[in-house]
């Protein structure tokens, strides 16, 4: 009987696992093998796939050491590390001090909570759009303010130096909603008693961040630091919409080669190739993450 009822109870959960497995299998797992196979060939995308009649061509590593040894590749990836190293820290300066500011009990608490979320719910396009308008050069309000004290404002998505910069501020805008409301949760699990120690002891505001929040917030921080690179290596739809990957190629990144080789030059072989590079620098960059947490990541609380 034991027997007999412990395998419905299988049933039961195969049942309610099999839709969502089902469609795991066919929408992530299967395109995910066929795209490492169409990777080995020169497949454009619009010739019938039969490999039995000669197309696509199996080529082997040809796309992958051709994209090595183009000068294309590592431009791109150095277009994306500059993204990220202007954008890492200050989303988290950023988050940090929204987290800050939200954790303590005023008025009004709630409206600024939804207000600090909006960004995050606003589609990237319509996003994209208000930041290209911002950053205007002839008639955008961010040039304008800086006229005020005397600054003459860069034409800043048309200017090579500063096309990623303008690009970093729409994805702070965006993301900070997000990973303060994740900081939030980690400084309202910290114990306040602390803090209540650590004024007694006369510790000041500065000493009380450093010395206690940051590092009983570092799960928390590691977590965001690895999601936030992980977007970074992905980052598309600002690009698209605001720069094009220009001016000059300056803001060209990963994925938005990836879409253009694959849907505007039709490489689509090459394309999939660049992708799998794509993982393979997110999982090296992940697993080097993973090693140093242990030198700065505190778990007891």
């Amino acid at each position: 009987m034991r027997a007999e009822r412990s395998g419905k109870k299988w049933l039961v959960i195969a049942g309610f696992l099999l839709p969502s497995c089902f469609g795991l299998v066919l929408f992530s797992v299967i395109p995910i093998i066929y795209s490492l196979v169409i990777s080995f060939t020169d497949w454009n995308g619009l010739n019938q796939w039969n490999p039995a009649a000669g197309t696509p061509n199996f080529i082997g590593a040809d796309n992958y050491a051709e994209i090595l040894r183009g000068e294309e590749f590592w431009r791109v990836f150095r277009n994306t590390a500059y993204y990220i190293v202007l954008y890492l820290p200050l989303m988290l300066v950023v988050s940090i001090g929204i987290a800050i500011l939200l954790n303590k009990s005023y008025r009004g608490l709630s409206v600024y909570r939804v207000m600090y979320f909006i960004p995050v719910l606003t589609s990237w396009v319509a996003g994209a759009l208000i930041w290209r308008w911002l950053l205007s050069a002839n008639y955008g309000p961010v040039n304008q303010l800086l006229s005020f004290v005397g600054i003459e404002g860069p034409a800043w998505l048309q200017d090579p130096h500063w096309a990623m910069p303008g690009i970093v501020l729409a994805s702070v805008w965006k993301d900070m909603g997000f990973f303060s409301l994740i900081l939030l949760g980690g400084l309202q699990g910290i114990n306040p008693s602390y803090y209540e120690a650590a004024q007694i002891d006369g510790a000041g505001a500065a000493q009380r961040l450093l010395k206690i929040t940051l590092p009983l917030l570092s799960p928390i921080l590691f977590f965001v630091i690895i999601i936030s690179i992980i977007n970074s290596f992905q980052l598309f739809p600002q690009v698209m919409i605001m720069t094009d990957a220009g001016p000059h190629g300056s803001t060209q990144v990963m994925v938005e080669r990836i879409y253009k080789l694959a849907f505007k030059y039709h490489k689509m072989g090459y394309a999939a190739a660049f992708s799998w590079l794509l993982f393979i620098i997110i999982f090296i960059f992940t697993m080097i993450q993973m090693r140093l947490q242990k030198k700065w990541v505190h778990y007891d609380g």
